[in-house]
């Protein structure tokens, strides 16, 4: 074998071995990736902790977003859910779906047009005593604007997008 070949040879075998690692390294990656947008609950992919481990009746009782803590977790609706002390844990898991924010955590805008976005825990609102999470402070404000006009629309439309997301 001529030595320009055998170096051919070389180069393409390392391009093979490479393009080879490259798809089972993604192949690998992109489901989780995947898995971390299309979730029933927004779920926080690094940490597995749903609405980013704020205590959802904080929300309700301090009027403000609070994290939870590790001491005080439960698990509901196959993910994990942290709380700021054991009654707010108590309160969760007697009545979920009071303290629970609506829509799995998705933004109640996008989901009345269809689309699954994920609500941010920073910007929410407590419209008839239910948690609403926001993208950002402009769908907070459209929301504000015709919140039962818009919640009945995201109503309508949550069968098919909890039907576009993986069980």
């Amino acid at each position: 074998m001529t030595p320009g070949r055998q170096q051919r040879k070389r180069y393409y075998t390392s391009l093979v071995l490479s393009v080879g690692l490259a798809v089972t390294i993604t192949s690998a990656l992109v489901p989780n990736l995947r898995a971390a947008v299309t979730e029933r609950i927004v779920v926080d992919w690094h940490t597995g902790l749903a609405i980013e481990g704020y205590d959802p009746v904080a929300f309700f009782i301090d009027r403000k977003p609070m994290l939870g803590s590790a001491a005080f977790e439960y698990s509901y609706a196959g993910v994990v859910w942290r709380f700021c002390n054991p009654g707010n844990r108590d309160a969760f898991a007697a009545h979920p779906e009071i303290y629970m924010p609506q829509f799995g955590g998705y933004d109640p805008v996008g989901v009345a047009h269809g689309v699954a976005v994920a609500g941010n825990p920073a910007v929410w609102l407590i419209s008839g005593r239910r948690l609403f999470l926001f993208y950002d402070r402009g769908r907070l404000e459209t929301f504000a604007a015709g919140a039962e006009r818009i919640t009945a629309a995201a109503r309508r439309q949550w069968p098919d997008v909890q039907q576009a997301l993986s069980p």
